[in-house]
């Protein structure tokens, strides 16, 4: 019998049954491929003025992964990283997020460096039951949002601390006395301008004024006229890499030679670039530095990074470190909860974030870092004041 004859004799109904068995099959066989990972997500900017913090964040969370994965995973499993872009837009973050968890189906996923991306993002991982850890936005509400159940968790800064520290700086560095406040235009500078303002009333000085501009604005000069005719003595700014630099360069064409105490967002990307020379005058927070003293971990965090980034040649290159070391200890604070879980099911984990212990860091050593009073991490003692120095961001003193 012929070949052909014999397909002739195969009934319709059985060659599609065969069909559907071996789609099935391979559906089976991809299912069972994707269960030998975990996967964990990432919703940050990968493009455009802030992508160097995203950039940083993905070099943070690979490094602790790989120890991660090194070491044999967590529950038998290997950890997998799928990244998104949200290219700094709050609608873009939400449809990534919602990618990540019902398509992609991660376990957890990590935020970037803009609070209002991460405020939207809020809602859905608390409706989702998702764990959400931010490494970097440091908005107030982002962990403080009033959930009955709370998804997120968070190992960066707090804006409430930051105002706080920023503050008590410049009392003790500038003996500011009449402070003058520079804001982004959105709910991060609201929320900093909230904190500030009770910072200041706390040490009892007196605000010379807050002004605000857009993230694309070019000449701040009226807004720092009016702080200057105002009284101002200190500037205290709170804005990402490309308007901070527009701020630095109106004070020079003003030749207003005022202290300026910042927020961390200039070290999201090009500051000195965009900034000019008299960007390196600006002192500003993080949680981490490469530079100076590094404790064995850090040794040994900086070694791999080298390893695995043929491109890092200088510390310079590892700017922003507080990307890093935010992601890195997330990382590795993630994989002890669902170690401690014993599963990836989203209320599980969020218990077991409670419920880890002491885990010698990156920026410190934790003990109990989460609970459902305070889902943040690291407190203003984690904080230090920095600036650049070319390209490199090096600590004061």
């Amino acid at each position: 019998m012929s070949r052909s004859s014999q397909h002739r004799k195969f009934p319709a109904f059985s060659r599609r049954a065969a069909m559907l068995g071996l789609g099935a099959a391979l559906v089976m066989g991809g299912a069972a491929r994707a269960d030998d990972t975990i996967k964990v997500g990432l919703v940050a900017a990968l493009s455009g003025q802030s992508a160097k913090s995203g950039e940083a964040i993905t070099r943070g969370l690979e490094v602790a992964i790989d120890e991660i994965n090194g070491a044999g995973g967590v529950l038998g499993k290997k950890i997998e990283l799928i990244r998104r872009d949200d290219e700094s837009n709050p609608a873009k973050g939400v449809v990534a997020a919602r990618e990540l968890v019902q398509k992609e189906k991660v376990a957890a996923f990590f935020g970037g460096i803009d609070t209002p991306v991460s405020l939207a993002i809020v809602p859905f991982a608390n409706q989702a039951k998702v764990p959400f850890i931010g490494v970097w936005a440091a908005g107030t509400a982002i962990t403080r949002n009033g959930a009955a159940e709370n998804y997120v968790f968070r190992v960066s800064a707090v804006d409430e601390l930051v105002d706080q520290a920023m503050i008590d700086y410049g009392m003790k560095t500038y003996k500011t006395k009449k402070p003058g406040l520079m804001l982004i235009n959105n709910p991060w500078g609201e929320g900093n301008e909230k904190g500030l303002k009770a910072a200041a009333a706390a040490a009892s000085l007196t605000v010379a004024g807050a002004e605000k501009f857009d993230n694309n604005d070019v000449d701040m000069v009226p807004q720092l006229t009016r702080l200057k005719e105002a009284g101002a003595d200190t500037i205290f700014l709170v804005a990402n890499v490309q308007p901070a630099a527009q701020v630095v360069k109106s004070l020079d064409r003003m030749g207003w030679d005022v202290p300026v105490v910042s927020h961390w967002g200039p070290a999201g990307g090009r500051f000195t670039e965009l900034g000019g020379p008299s960007a390196e005058k600006v002192r500003m927070v993080q949680t981490y530095s490469f530079s100076g003293n590094l404790s064995k971990k850090g040794e040994v965090v900086l070694a791999a990074l080298k390893t695995k980034y043929p491109q890092i040649t200088t510390l310079a290159d590892v700017t922003p470190a507080v990307g890093i070391a935010n992601a890195y200890d997330a990382m590795h604070l993630l994989a002890l909860a669902i170690a401690k879980a014993g599963t990836t099911d989203g209320p599980a984990l969020r218990k077991a974030f409670y419920e880890i212990g002491t885990y010698e860091g990156l920026i410190k050593t934790y003990s109990k870092p989460f609970s459902p009073e305070n889902q943040d991490a690291l407190s203003k003692d984690d904080y230090m004041f920095t600036h650049f120095k070319g390209a490199e961001i090096v600590p004061v003193n």
